[in-house]
């Protein structure tokens, strides 16, 4: 008899609505896969995204989910194991997390740090794997920098903020209020400060060494012109108006460097190599997962539509029984 699972599925483009859970195949691992069983995976603001139709490539029907932790049943690697995983292509172009188990490339598998349970393992994968490859890969952060990071409040902002702390670098941290930032030598109020003029004010005359813009659209030219000379920017998405301007001549005299991240890009092993970069971080307690709010999956069509609808808190993990 074919085995069975609940899985969250979208045969079409649109709001949370188009969600459903459905009874189908369990998928059956090919070579070189592994079969996980899904103890918790989180739901990211890029999943709405892709429910709605914004990414590439996203072919249907589909489940949804990126992020997942849980334990290896069948496969070559880690087999009874805790792992976790954040699969590139997944919800996209091939089947997501948000189901009771998943395949997926055992190249892409980690062991889960002793020290968070499911749940929290759930959580960490887009918003630490963007943050490492922002600050670590792309903008090559070192001990002794200042860096402004933009968005430092988000989820990926709040990752980027600990993995700057741990390589030693000071931050600035630019968010839409005045409250203290966990973390941050100092916090900007974009609504009304300006922040070209701050960061030059907290970095006595001289700009920052990188910025990290995960926010980007009206923040993204004064982001630029806060770098110092030969500073580097590195930009993950931009919230309204994709398209920015700015001078590039004044680009161009300030020897700056404007980076791209985007971790959809990212190979399996790529994946997993982070994971292990970050595993140290998160046994030794230095990088923590972000407040949890946890979800029956049974319930997961809401726990959606309330992050479409920007009412959502704490990051929704969808846990199974």
């Amino acid at each position: 008899m074919e085995a069975r699972m609940k899985a969250l599925r979208f045969g079409k483009f649109g709001t949370p609505s188009v969600l459903a859970i459905e009874e189908v195949p369990r998928p059956e691992p090919r070579d070189g896969e592994a079969l996980v069983q899904v103890k918790a995976a989180a739901i990211n603001p890029s999943d709405v995204k892709n429910v709605l139709g914004q990414f590439q490539g996203t072919t249907l029907p589909r489940t949804p989910g990126r992020d997942f932790s849980g334990i290896v049943v069948a496969g070559k690697k880690y087999l009874g194991q805790e792992v976790w995983s954040s699969g590139p292509g997944f919800g996209s172009t091939r089947d997501g997390a948000h189901a009771e188990y998943v395949a997926i490339p055992e190249e892409a598998l980690s062991l889960k740090p002793r020290t968070l349970n499911f749940e929290e393992a759930a959580a960490i994968g887009v918003p630490f794997v963007t943050a490492w490859s922002a600050l670590v890969h792309a903008a090559q952060l070192q001990a002794g920098e200042t860096i402004l990071i933009i968005g430092a409040t988000g989820a990926v902002g709040q990752a980027a903020t600990q993995i700057a702390n741990w390589r030693k670098a000071r931050v600035l941290g630019a968010a839409r209020s005045s409250h203290p930032i966990p973390g941050a030598a100092a916090a900007i109020n974009t609504t009304t400060e300006d922040l070209r003029e701050r960061v030059f004010e907290l970095t006595n005359g001289k700009g920052a060494d990188a910025v990290f813009d995960t926010v980007g659209g009206a923040l993204f030219e004064p982001a630029l012109r806060s770098l110092r000379l030969g500073g580097r920017q590195v930009a993950i998405t931009s919230t309204g108006e994709r398209r920015v301007c700015f001078d590039l001549i004044d680009f161009y005299h300030n020897l700056s460097q404007l980076i791209g991240v985007d971790t959809m890009k990212l190979t399996p092993r790529d994946v997993a190599e982070i994971a292990e970069e970050l595993y140290p971080g998160f046994e030794a307690e230095i990088l923590k997962p972000p407040p949890l709010q946890f979800v029956p999956f049974e319930n997961a069509v809401e726990a959606y539509e309330g992050i479409a609808s920007g009412q959502a808190g704490a990051k929704h993990v969808l846990t199974f029984s």
